[in-house]
């Protein structure tokens, strides 16, 4: 199967999903995961019309983000894998959204680069919901008054929760879990969901679902 068909076969479950969920068609904005492919495979899905993309690493992005978002007006890049301070400038310079904002330190830092380029970001923050060690995300418990302070203390517009939840658990508790804490902390977006359980997702209210390998490939 060519990539247009997966990409195809991809955007027509996600509908499927939100008629069965009694959700609007267009409600839920696919993200196609393009971490470890380059240009050349990434622009086939540019061509059938994806435009908003999500990356895991900073460094590996600049090497064919720049020459892609020059070449077609419009792209979207999204950020969804964790953030080290360093990388912050770069980040901010180059993403147009930051979906694994999940401590103190990396919020400040991302508040004063958006000041320093002038430029605003959008932005999630990461709920870790299974409370797994090797994990990014912020604890659940904490999540409402992280929210708060990255908008009270840093003034911060923070519009949504991201998690990815433990692979070997049902994904459906920690969905209603990431659902439930957007609603106390007033996010409105929800990015959750990926290859193997978008349509889960798409059920528990996401507005966006991470989709790489049921649209690239096997990395």
């Amino acid at each position: 199967m060519e990539l247009q068909e997966r990409l195809n076969e991809v955007r027509s479950h996600i509908t499927a999903a939100e008629r069965q969920a009694g959700r609007p068609t267009g409600a839920v904005q696919l993200v196609a995961v393009s971490k470890t492919f380059d240009a050349d495979q990434i622009r086939p899905a540019i061509s059938a019309g994806q435009r908003v993309f999500g990356e895991n690493r900073v460094q590996e992005s600049q090497g064919k983000w720049p020459e892609l978002k020059a070449e077609t007006p419009g792209i979207e890049l999204h950020l969804i894998g964790p953030l080290q301070s360093n990388k912050a400038a770069d980040a901010v310079e180059l993403f147009d959204v930051i979906e694994t904002i999940d401590r103190e330190k990396i919020a400040r830092t991302i508040a004063d680069e958006m000041k320093l380029q002038g430029k605003s970001v959008r932005l999630y923050v990461q709920v870790n919901t299974g409370l797994e060690p090797q994990k990014a995300g912020i604890a659940p418990d904490d999540t409402v008054a992280f929210v708060d302070f990255c908008r009270k203390e840093l003034g911060l517009s923070v519009e949504g929760l991201m998690c990815i939840p433990p692979a070997d658990e049902n994904p459906g508790p920690h969905f209603a879990l990431l659902a439930k804490l957007a609603g106390q902390a007033g996010v409105e977006k929800l990015s959750m969901g990926m290859s193997s359980d978008y349509e889960t997702a798409v059920a528990f209210g996401a507005t966006s679902v991470r989709v790489g390998s049921a649209i690239f490939g096997a990395r």
